[in-house]
């Protein structure tokens, strides 16, 4: 059985940094893709992020590239989100989703099938 547990969100000022984690079991990074997405409040749910460790690629939206960094760390079968320079409009529930053979771009919703529960992230000014 396929498990994502997401964490490390939380209360952050504007133009400060928080990482966050994804927690897989039951999945091997060799392949599944993860991606996280956001969405906050009367948005649609936006992806950000997505990394395919079996091809060593990394994709970002533009409205977080050159902010947050996608990684992770098999040992721990963990995947990592890296925010900095946060923004007000940062503030979402941000989700982890893993599936396999994610075509690298621009993330799309149903292309994933198995979801973590999400983690509030908010940035305040």
């Amino acid at each position: 059985e396929v498990r994502l547990v997401e964490s490390g969100g939380g209360l952050v000022q504007a133009g400060g940094s928080l990482r966050l984690s994804c927690a897989a079991s039951g999945l091997s990074f060799d392949d599944y893709a993860i991606g996280w997405f956001r969405q906050a409040p009367g948005k649609e749910r936006e992806g950000i992020s997505c990394i395919d460790s079996s091809r060593g690629k990394t994709y970002y939206a533009d409205s977080v590239k050159g902010r947050f960094t996608i990684s992770t760390d098999n040992a721990k079968n963990t995947v990592y989100l890296e925010m900095n320079s946060l923004q007000l409009e940062d503030t979402a529930v941000y989700f982890c989703a893993a599936d396999r053979g994610i075509p690298l771009g621009p993330l799309k919703e149903f292309w994933y099938e198995y979801w973590g529960q999400g983690t509030q992230v908010t940035v305040s000014s």
